[in-house]
């Protein structure tokens, strides 16, 4: 058996994991949970993930395992040969990767989740204003963050999970127009890492349930 991923195409979550995925070469089975018309909230898939979003992933063991950062952690500790952190006598660039981690998926995107928005206002504008708004003031603070550690990526010259979180999120600010040109460090590691063979496979639009 192998690994199963609950995933919706469009979830910046799932997005993250899938390009942890692919960038150790892992092959997985996808399974598609339809957030639209609120799959992750059937019986089986709470019996599955009790958290009731997405991604989770099925191991061969038939555990479970949800939550991007969790997921991404046992993936870089289950298969450590292609790692997502720099070396481990690095301390301080393997905390500085965890730190653009934190920023990303703490401070950014929970605020900016289509839970929150839901709950915000039952129209589209507000909705759009508010996102657009909480990933700008994120960005902020991230492109500050990168001007101490980029390289070509997030953390020095290597793609790390900073890389993986922040590509996720960069299409969430693609989608509620925000102008990557005022995050010039931020839009030139996006662009570096939309280059890549594993982000490439990752994207949204060529997932099985694209568009669904």
């Amino acid at each position: 058996m192998s690994l199963t991923l609950y995933s919706y195409w469009r979830s910046s979550c799932s997005y993250r994991v899938r390009i942890c995925l692919a960038y150790k070469g892992l092959d997985y089975t996808y399974k598609a949970v339809d957030l639209k018309v609120g799959a992750q909230k059937a019986a089986d898939y709470t019996a599955l993930n009790p958290n009731q979003t997405v991604p989770a992933l099925l191991l061969p063991s038939k555990e479970v395992i949800h939550q991007s950062i969790a997921i991404a952690e046992y993936l870089e500790e289950a298969y450590p040969e292609k790692s997502l952190l720099p070396p481990t006598n690095e301390l301080v660039d393997r905390a500085n990767v965890r730190c653009i981690v934190g920023m990303i998926a703490a401070d950014i995107q929970p605020l900016q989740n289509l839970r929150v928005l839901k709950k915000l206002s039952t129209e589209v504008g507000p909705r759009i204003e508010h996102a657009h708004e909480v990933i700008v003031e994120g960005f902020t603070r991230v492109e500050k963050q990168l001007e101490q550690t980029a390289g070509d990526y997030c953390v020095g010259d290597a793609f790390t999970l900073a890389d993986a979180f922040l590509v996720p999120q960069v299409y969430n600010a693609n989608r509620y127009k925000v102008d990557l040109t005022k995050f010039p460090i931020i839009h030139r590691v996006y662009e570096k890492c939309m280059e890549t063979d594993w982000v490439e496979k990752a994207r949204p639009a060529n997932q099985v349930d694209a568009n669904t």
